[in-house]
């Protein structure tokens, strides 16, 4: 049973609604719960547990201080190419935008991988749409074998590919997959996808699970905060974090928060979702799922990610580009969306200080992987 037969328990509609009939004593019996259940999970994002946002910001701080103590991994998104073949109604990459496009040479995404190395990145996340015929497998492939020497790990976050695809991105030193269904919204998907390969919902879904069972060390998921209702989103995003830790244990999961931001089309968020939905957001995931990380991006302002640090958050971007060659010179092609948070690694590092947490540059090293073992026990993230 995969994924699909999972979230197909829950309608959309419905499911609001059971959330949104949650009490207050069912938000207190959830916060004294050590492990949440599903029913717990629906309360902490309903309506009713508005009062009680302080509680839970208060219990997630202790937990996470409790399984990850005070680090913050900081990683850079190093965006390859903007081409792409996709409709994504609310994305700078649309197909039918007529912006400029880019896609680095292997020489240039060296360049730009040596500027963020410079800077101190050990993890970096690689970055493209989708466009089969300029940016493939091999692309890709050969960009992460060009530039693994230079970093601890390398993560991809690039249209979904089969199992056989993710092997031969572990094969080339790719550990890490982010991914977003966008919206878990099977209708709502669709209206937001018209055309291209990326339409193909279940293809979509049902990735991470291809890249877990390829043996990729850590696995990343999230909605696209501003499509669906945050409180929908939200229990499918940790249905599905919760799916994918039972299925596959031995790779780190980690949830990502992407609120809408300006992009280039002009798309305005469906279901706009306020800083104080935001925060329930990530406290209730946070006791969901103890030991996940939780990433915050650059789209967040710099006030509100010094002030969200310590709900639960255990990774951050800093000193974002969102287009191609953007590091190494000037920016010549379109964002995929425009950053809120525009302070340097060095600023953001000095903030995490500040807040009374230790900016961790590199918590990894291949060297670690048993060699006669590619996918033993000691993949763990550390």
């Amino acid at each position: 049973m995969s994924f699909l037969d999972e979230i197909q328990k829950y309608a959309p509609e419905e499911l609001l609604s059971r959330i949104e009939a949650k009490s207050g004593s069912d938000v207190e019996r959830a916060l004294l719960s050590e492990r949440l259940r599903i029913d717990d999970f629906m309360a902490l994002l309903s309506p009713a547990a508005a009062p009680f946002i302080e509680q839970m910001a208060v219990k997630a701080h202790k937990v996470t201080r409790q399984r990850f103590g005070n680090n913050i991994l900081l990683y850079a998104p190093l965006y390859l190419s903007n081409l792409c073949t996709n409709g994504c109604l609310y994305c700078g990459f649309n197909a039918a935008n007529k912006v400029a496009r880019q896609t680095l040479t292997f020489d240039e995404v060296e360049r730009e991988a040596r500027v963020l190395h410079e800077r101190g990145f050990r993890h970096i996340l690689l970055v493209t749409g989708e466009a089969p015929k300029a940016v493939d497998n091999e692309y890709l492939a050969e960009a992460a074998q060009r530039i693994r020497h230079l970093f601890s790990s390398i993560a991809i976050e690039v249209y979904p590919m089969d199992e056989a695809g993710y092997s031969r991105m572990v094969e080339a030193g790719v550990d890490g997959l982010t991914i977003y269904q966008e919206t878990y919204d099977q209708k709502l998907y669709a209206e937001m996808h018209p055309f291209g390969r990326k339409r193909d919902y279940a293809f979509r879904l049902l990735a991470p699970e291809r890249g877990g069972a390829a043996g990729l060390r850590r696995i990343g998921i999230g909605a696209l905060l501003g499509l669906g209702h945050f409180r929908v989103e939200g229990f499918y995003t940790g249905l599905h974090a919760l799916y994918l830790s039972r299925h596959f244990w031995r790779s780190h999961l980690s949830v990502s928060f992407p609120r809408m931001r300006p992009a280039e089309g002009g798309f305005s968020p469906l279901n706009p979702v306020s800083d104080r939905e935001f925060v329930q957001l990530i406290c209730a995931l946070r006791l969901l799922l103890p030991d996940a990380g939780l990433v915050m991006s650059t789209r967040e302002s710099a006030t509100l990610r010094d002030n969200l640090l310590p709900l639960g958050i255990t990774q951050m971007s800093a000193g974002s580009c969102t287009s191609p060659g953007g590091y190494a010179g000037e920016e010549e092609s379109t964002r995929q969306f425009n950053i809120d948070d525009d302070r340097t690694a060095e600023e953001v590092e000095q903030m995490i200080r500040s807040k009374g947490y230790e900016a961790v540059w590199k918590d990894w090293d291949r060297a670690f992987l048993d060699k006669s073992a590619p996918y033993s026990d000691c993949d763990v993230a550390l």
